[in-house]
C-alpha cells in the first residue's frame, strides 16, 4: 500500500468522525479510493451514529413515560465516549473497535468497504 493510499485511509477515518455531514463525505471519499482502514472507521461511525440515534429515540420515549430525562445525560456522556475513542484511534491510526459493541458494527456493515 502506497503511503498516500494510507494517508487517505487516515484521512477518510477522521473526517468520518466530523458529525453526520463529516461520515458522508468520508463515505464518498471512501468509495473513491478505497482502503480497509477508512471502511474500519466508516463502519464504526455508522454504528455509533445509529445506536445513538436509536438511544436518543428510547430516552424521549422514557422521559415522557417517567417525566425525567436523567438517561439522556447518561447515554450522551456514553455516546461521546463512544465517539471519542474511534476519533482518538482514527488519529492514532488504529483499527481498534468501540467497546461492547464496536465487533458488531464491522459484521452488521460488512457491505461498506
Amino acid at each position: 500500500m502506497s503511503d498516500s493510499t494510507t494517508d487517505n485511509g487516515k484521512t477518510v477515518g477522521i473526517i468520518a468522525y466530523l458529525t453526520l455531514i463529516g461520515w458522508i463525505i468520508a463515505f464518498v471519499m471512501h468509495n473513491n479510493n478505497k482502503t480497509e482502514f477508512g471502511a474500519f472507521h466508516i463502519r464504526q461511525m455508522l454504528g455509533i451514529i445509529i445506536v445513538g440515534f436509536a438511544l436518543y429515540i428510547l430516552n424521549i420515549v422514557l422521559a415522557l413515560a417517567i417525566g425525567s430525562a436523567i438517561l439522556g445525560w447518561v447515554i450522551q456522556i456514553a455516546m461521546f465516549v463512544y465517539w471519542l475513542l474511534g476519533f482518538i484511534g482514527a488519529l492514532q491510526g488504529e483499527m481498534k473497535p468501540v467497546p461492547i459493541l464496536g465487533e458488531q458494527f464491522q459484521q452488521w456493515f460488512k457491505g461498506i468497504g
